[in-house]
């Protein structure tokens, strides 16, 4: 009698995106294209399409931390990537699940994709984002922000914010921004910070996309060529795919490769399914890197 084959199992907190594009559909298409596979626990329920979002309902704590513990009582878990969160109490539910897998496993992954709206700007939280991230933040060992974000979320004066937010949006911010930015997030557990460029107007050299990662110690660039449209869902397929790869083994650093080439192929192989954002094809790009 043969054994069946067993694949790592990644925890994952995030929210339900009916259009299919972001969120837990994401989540589980490029977990999966990594060899690893999803267990999802669903943060909030939301009202959007491929281009905006309507509404978010927030799922009670109380469900999130059931349906976790449900699944760490009997699956091992191997990493654990979060994206939206839905509330500030939402977000702290999650931190206690995550310190219960810390206790069991202390060196394990945790990738915090720090979503503080939609591409639009559209909000997708029920309180502050920044706020209701701290517990998180403390507890994440890898951060995966878009400039904006980076930018909100560091210790700058915060009466500035939406103003650092639309400068984020316009502005190409150099290397030196974005080292003070990661540095800022590189506390507690955290580790690597992948901050990522294609939010940027103005770089050097605009047909490419500059993703930056920094840990205390270094820095590695990577540059993707620019690609004509806009996707949606692009960031919870890279975080996802990074977790898929840390959950099979993988360094950061061949973590990080593999699931941005991942990332691109899909997008180079994005479908339409209205006008607007493009959908990434992440299932026909299963490139099945974990192996």
């Amino acid at each position: 009698m043969s054994l069946v084959a067993q694949r790592p199992c990644v925890l994952v907190f995030a929210g339900h995106d009916p259009s299919g594009g972001a969120g837990i559909q994401a989540d589980i298409e490029a977990i999966a294209g990594q060899g690893a596979h999803p267990l999802v626990v669903i943060t909030a329920l939301t009202v959007q399409d491929n281009d905006r979002v309507y509404a978010v309902h927030p799922v009670d704590a109380g469900l999130i931390v059931r349906q976790a513990e449900a699944l760490m009582s009997k699956m091992a878990i191997a990493a654990i990537k979060i994206g939206i969160v839905g509330s500030r109490d939402n977000a702290e539910a999650i931190a206690r699940c995550v310190q219960q897998s810390l206790s069991i496993n202390p060196a394990m992954p945790v990738v915090l994709d720090t979503v503080l709206g939609s591409g639009h700007g559209d909000a997708l939280g029920r309180d502050d984002a920044v706020a209701s991230l701290h517990s998180l933040l403390t507890l994440a060992t890898l951060i995966t922000p878009n400039l904006p974000e980076a930018q909100r979320l560091s210790p700058e004066n915060g009466s500035q914010r939406n103003q650092l937010e639309n400068q984020a949006r316009q502005a190409n911010h150099g290397l030196q921004d974005r080292h003070r930015w990661a540095q800022a997030l590189l506390q507690h557990r955290c580790t690597d910070v992948l901050i990522k460029g294609g939010h940027a107007d103005g770089e050097p050299d605009a047909g490419y996309v500059r993703n930056s990662w920094f840990t205390r110690q270094s820095l590695h660039e990577w540059q993707w060529p620019k690609l004509a449209g806009e996707f949606h869902g692009s960031g919870c397929t890279l975080a996802a795919a990074i977790a898929g790869q840390l959950a099979s083994g993988k360094t950061m650093s061949e973590s990080l490769q593999r699931a941005q080439e991942f990332t691109q192929r899909s997008l180079e192989n994005a479908y339409a399914i209205a006008t607007g954002q493009q959908i990434p094809q992440r299932v026909a790009t299963n490139l099945f890197l974990g192996s």
